[in-house]
């Protein structure tokens, strides 16, 4: 049983232990390697019959497999980015194939490339749960247009609705969930005068800004300076924090629960994100945490959209909807989609009604507006049309030629000849339908030093990928200063 973050392997090995006692083993990477050994050791004698975990406890030696479930099938931490480069959902295909098994793979939000697999037939089922299993009614989810909310002089973070909600659910000793899907005190700072911000010497971002120590961090290769005084181009005080990190957002909600009538300073606010969560056991206890308490704030990022179940969660809120929106990334619609409609899911999940509050600056945008009324039918109306026109999955596969090194002319030849080389092989062995992308840098065009570039390829999606080019990379003579890899069936193209 495979679930996609950490964070939700405790409650979920409570479940299946409440059934099957000692019959289930656990394995993630946030454990020891004793306890990973053990684990390991009980699997292999055989007295394990259920192994529940992270994606890698795909390869556990769990014998005579006759169910694999996959949980948020959706998610795309199933998909490993670096080398060895495996979708989870895909070797689990191909073990249930080898071993005559079943393949279950859930979610509230199917993926477009699961929903587009059931649609062609063969050995994919579509079941539809269109109601919950305990037949509670799902949450209202209002959306609260924030751009109208700053034109009618409200600058706070906080809409007036979600203040409301807060104050009236947290009085009663309810619990509220609120999402966040960033990190830090704030995503950089500028200087008002001359405009510069602060970037990371070795990656091509800003640097982002965290409150505890004043501290500028990369939340990519992890370089951290102390922030400056004063604008370290033009000498000016005038250094302002833009955006909104779960630190930030954590001390606004403390001044504002601390002077609400009828909540005050003693209700929790238990925040998780990444940095919170860094402990050994951290997920476990700040969920223990938040489930212990009376009302109770969970203030988090993705990490608690998805398979947390409190009955006691009466109201959810989105901090900003719009966070992963304009990314140069064409699952971005989707993403936020899923998102919204999943951390929605968290109210009202059992006696309790729920209530979902949404704030945007975008409120007609159609991916906010669908998972606002659970409408998935609406959402691909729109979204397919583009994916087809653009040739995206599912209507296309595609693999992702990554090229990366320290010296810039030189990854950028070799991207360049590799694209000359790849038309050259498709033209020959691709067939209708192929294409090959130019070269070009990646949105992400320097991390940690390293220059980056990418090339594209593009098929039908019945095509075989892999066959085609695998024999060009093979042949490949390495370069001692660039390296390349090939991702296929990339999760982004970042």
């Amino acid at each position: 049983v495979l679930v996609p973050e950490i964070s939700l392997t405790p409650q979920t090995v409570g479940r299946f232990r409440g059934r099957f006692g000692d019959l289930v083993a656990v394995m993630h990477s946030r454990m020891s390697q004793g306890e990973r050994y053990d684990q390991w050791d009980f699997i292999k004698s055989g007295a394990a019959r259920v192994v529940v975990g992270a994606r890698s406890a795909l390869f556990t030696p769990l014998s005579n497999i006759g169910l694999i479930v996959i949980d948020e099938e959706h998610e795309g931490s199933y998909k490993q980015d670096s080398a060895p480069r495996y979708d989870a959902r895909e070797v689990a295909r191909w073990m249930v194939e080898r071993s005559g098994g079943v393949l279950v793979m859930g979610s509230a939000t199917p993926s477009i490339e699961a929903l587009y697999a059931c649609e062609q037939g063969g050995s994919w089922t579509k079941v539809d749960l269109p109601d919950r299993a305990n037949g509670k009614p799902l949450p209202t989810v209002e959306v609260v247009d924030m751009a109208a909310e700053f034109r009618g002089g409200s600058r706070a973070m906080f809409s007036r609705k979600l203040v409301e909600g807060l104050r009236s659910e947290l009085s009663l000793g309810r619990k509220a969930v609120l999402l966040l899907n960033q990190r830090g005190f704030a995503k950089f700072l500028l200087c008002r005068d001359c405009g510069f911000v602060p970037t990371c010497p070795s990656c091509d971002t800003s640097l982002t800004y965290h409150e505890r120590g004043r501290m500028l961090v990369c939340h990519h290769c992890g370089h951290t300076e102390i922030a400056p005084a004063v604008c370290p181009e033009c000498g000016s005080p005038y250094l302002k924090k833009f955006g909104a990190g779960t630190q930030r957002v954590e001390a606004e909600l403390r001044a504002l629960l601390d002077g609400m009538p009828g909540v005050g300073p003693d209700v929790p606010i238990i925040r998780m994100d990444a940095d919170t969560t860094s402990g050994k056991g951290a997920h476990e206890r700040l969920l223990e945490q938040f489930a212990g308490s009376d009302a109770a704030v969970l203030l988090g990022t993705q990490m608690i959209a998805k398979g947390l179940d409190f009955e006691d969660v009466t109201l959810v809120g989105v901090i900003n909807a719009d966070t992963q929106l304009h990314l140069p990334d064409y699952r971005a619609a989707e993403r936020t989609f899923s998102l919204i409609e999943q951390v929605a899911g968290r109210a009202g999940r059992a006696d309790l009604p729920g209530r979902v509050l949404v704030q945007t600056y975008e409120a007609d945008n159609v991916a906010i507006r669908a998972a606002a009324t659970y409408d998935r039918e609406r959402f691909l109306r729109a979204e397919l049309p583009k994916r087809r026109i653009l040739l995206y999955p599912p209507f296309v596969r595609m693999a992702n030629v990554l090229v990366w090194g320290r010296d810039e002319p030189s990854v950028r030849t070799t991207a360049e000849r590799l694209f000359t080389e790849l038309e050259a092989h498709i033209r020959d062995f691709g067939g209708d339908g192929w294409s090959v992308l130019p070269a070009s840098p990646c949105v992400l065009a320097k991390l940690r030093a390293v220059y980056r570039w990418h090339v594209v390829v593009k098929c039908p999606p019945e095509d075989d990928l892999s066959r085609v080019i695998a024999p060009l990379f093979r042949a490949r003579v390495p370069e001692a200063d660039v390296n390349v890899a090939v991702d296929v069936d990339p999760n982004d193209l970042l």
